[in-house]
Formats: structure tokens, sequence, C-alpha cells
């Protein structure tokens, strides 16, 4: 019970590893806000939490959006008088080759995965410094390495990245933490939706995948949580990988 009675915003909760986050932080006591597009995901979140369903709201969201950032903390302050816990989840992945990415592919990819977390972050950062609490950011082993057809996606992953080290220092004698996970392969349905461009080199496409099966939503979520809680008080800046050995070499 590591965040009875924390308040905790986590986006992306309706389905993966931002389901498999929402769920841990109920688990462990916490009053969680969970966010999404997707409001019937949602309510599975809620269900699947049982009792702590209690203790955890939903609210429509689109992280593309700078007002609906600033409104999404505002909803938790109005929730649970406070925010104590930042985790910035929602994002997606598309697979193209360079030159066949549209201005609507980059500018969407741009919104969500990255526009969005600098915006939930600017949001969150006054309360969080009221509250003593933490960010924690999804990033990728798409945003430490380089990933054939996915350029979009390495160039916002590796932005949150930059992001979250470039808050790290900017609040770390305010006692703010900010960090950043970077799963490998997860079992999730934005994986399940991964599609191989059309005459895409399969040899560059193995690189995408671990040596070693598939990571567990809820393993992701247990990394996050040890992140956000006290056993990290000391832990700030880093961008943590979680995939199998896939950056190592």
């Amino acid at each position: 019970m590591r965040f009875t009675d924390k308040r905790v915003f986590v986006s992306g909760a309706a389905s993966g590893i931002g389901r498999s986050v929402a769920l841990a932080f109920a688990s462990e006591g916490a009053r969680v806000l969970v966010a999404d597009l997707n409001d019937s995901g949602l309510e599975e979140t809620i269900d699947m939490a049982g009792t702590a369903g209690e203790r955890m709201v939903a609210r429509h969201f689109d992280a593309s959006s700078r007002e609906q950032c600033f409104a999404m903390v505002e909803e938790c302050v109005k929730a649970f008088d406070g925010l104590d816990v930042q985790c910035n989840i929602a994002g997606f992945a598309r697979s193209r080759h360079f030159t066949d990415y549209t201005e609507q592919d980059w500018q969407q990819m741009l919104s969500v995965n990255l526009s969005g977390v600098f915006y939930s972050c600017q949001a969150a950062i006054p309360e969080l410094l009221a509250s003593g609490g933490n960010i924690v950011n999804m990033a990728s082993s798409a945003g430490l390495v380089g990933q054939a057809y996915q350029a979009s996606y390495c160039a916002t992953k590796g932005g949150v990245v930059m992001l979250s080290k470039a808050l790290a220092m900017e609040y770390t004698k305010q006692g703010l933490r900010v960090n950043a996970v970077c799963p490998g392969a997860v079992n999730t349905p934005l994986a399940a939706k991964f599609e191989i461009p059309e005459g895409a080199d399969g040899k560059l496409i193995e690189r995408l995948f671990p040596l070693v099966d598939s990571a567990e939503p809820e393993e992701v979520a247990a990394l996050v949580l040890y992140l956000a809680s006290e056993q990290a008080r000391f832990v700030s800046g880093v961008a943590l990988p979680i995939d199998g050995a896939q950056t190592a070499g």
C-alpha cells in the first residue's frame, strides 16, 4: 500500500499499459483519475478495479488538445483535492516508409505522443510542486535507438525522453522528480495492431523485437509504480528500459 490516499492521474488508461498502471495504483490505495478517448475502455478499467472503482473516476480525454491537458489536471484537483503523481501514458504508433509519411501522420503523432506530454507536464507541475509529487512519462525503446519504418514514433518518443530529463534538471532543487519508462515489445492492443509496411526489409524489422518474449503490461506497470514511489526518492531524470535487452547492443 505504497500509495494510500495518493492522488494519481493516468492517461491512456482504457487498455494496455495505461490500464495496468491505473489498476496497480488503485490496488495500492491510490485515488485515480483515468483518462482516454475510449470511453467504453475506461468503463472496463473501472469495472476491473472492483471495489477499488469507488476510488477511481473516468474522464474523456484527447491528449492532442492543450486545453484538455490542462482541464484534466483541474478535474483531478477538483475530484481529489490535489495531485501527487502524473502518469502520461496516452500515445500510439504508426509504421511507414519514411517518405510515405503525410503531414497529417506527422502532426498527429507529434501532437499526441509529445505535445500532449509537454502540455500535461506544464499543467501538472504547479500542483506537484505543492504536493511533493512526481511525474512518470511513457517513452519507448524507440526513444533510445533508431528503428526502421518508425521515424515519427522514434522522434516523438525521443522527445519524451529528453523532455523528462530536462524537467528533472530544471526542478530537482524544488524536489520534483521526473522519469521516463522505455518499454520494448509489450503484449498490448497497440502491439497487436502493428503492421509492417509493404516492401519492408524483414531483417530490419527483426531488430524491433526483443531476443526473449514480450513483456506483459503488468510488468511495465510495476516499474512505473516503483518510479512513482518513495522507494525511488533519489531516482530522477532516468529513461529506464524494460525491453529484454533490445537496446543493450
